[in-house]
């Protein structure tokens, strides 16, 4: 086991604040016990055996990304922590420019999409792996890149929380689908390619457990298939969320025609041609 100092104060400040604002609101237990889940994976990442060898192992840190990327901002989002803040405090600057036009930019789905990808494919494609393993200060503030690109994701698509814009269900389908096409192409980049920083990983070696090669593979694996099964809760919110909208809008949408069909005296079928000889009053 190992004591990461700033991820637990982190989580401290940020499940207190969470909590402290939820209390007597009639706030629900479950986007609480969403947002405390999210934190504590935070702890699973910084202050379990994941982070005693995660300068040992390669799949140990695709597990952390995994992780930070995919599972702590689903958590997180799901406990709906802006609409909190917009419910607990004034924030006159983010009513203001929360729907504006630099803020709907921002959240444009091609820009979601890039803010979700882009940071995987920096961190394995370029030096900027190399360096998370030898400067703790970096590789703290990487992770904090995961989430925070991981948060914007799921908040912009799960639409819990108010968001910039709003658009069609059937858009984050295809952001998730391209999500999955750019898993497998890394998975397959990082299986088949060079070692990633393997002067490191050959003097960290253990003396147990897989070769850095094979440890690649597995952690290659970790990122494709591992980034696919983490996925899947997102797209059963997803697809939740989609079908209470439109039963949501059906309702609306009857109530609408029968008020209509009130005021002019007749049921709303008695108006449709197709619908009033066969069901017209007798």
């Amino acid at each position: 086991m190992t004591f990461d100092i700033p991820a637990v104060l982190c989580v401290l400040v940020l499940g207190t604040l969470y909590v402290r604002a939820a209390r007597g609101r009639g706030w629900p237990s479950g986007r609480t016990t969403a947002f405390l889940a999210g934190l504590a994976t935070i702890l699973v990442v910084t202050c379990s055996p994941l982070a005693v060898y995660d300068r040992t192992f390669f799949w140990v840190r695709a597990v952390q990304t995994v992780t930070l990327l995919m599972i702590t901002p689903l958590l997180l989002a799901l406990g709906s922590p802006v609409r909190l803040i917009l419910d607990t405090v004034e924030a006159p600057w983010l009513r203001r420019h929360g729907r504006g036009p630099l803020a709907r930019a921002l959240t444009f789905p091609p820009v979601v999409t890039v803010v979700l990808i882009a940071p995987v494919l920096l961190l394995y494609l370029t030096p900027l792996y190399d360096l998370t393993l030898r400067s703790p200060l970096v590789d703290g503030l990487v992770r904090v890149a995961l989430v925070g690109a991981g948060f914007t994701y799921f908040w912009t698509r799960l639409g819990l929380d108010p968001t910039p814009r709003e658009d069609p269900h059937l858009v984050s389908v295809w952001i998730a689908f391209a999500e999955v096409v750019f898993d497998g192409a890394l998975g397959l980049v990082l299986w088949l390619g060079p070692l990633l920083a393997p002067a490191h990983y050959a003097a960290a070696h253990p003396g147990w457990g897989p070769d850095p090669r094979t440890d690649q593979i597995i952690g290659a694996g970790v990122l494709w298939i591992g980034g696919d099964v983490a996925g899947l809760p997102f797209v059963v919110a997803l697809f939740v969320r989609w079908a209470r909208d439109d039963e949501r809008r059906a309702k609306q949408i009857d109530v609408q025609l029968d008020e209509e069909g009130a005021e002019a005296g007749a049921l709303w079928w008695e108006s449709d041609p197709a619908l009033a000889e066969r069901f017209g009053r007798r």
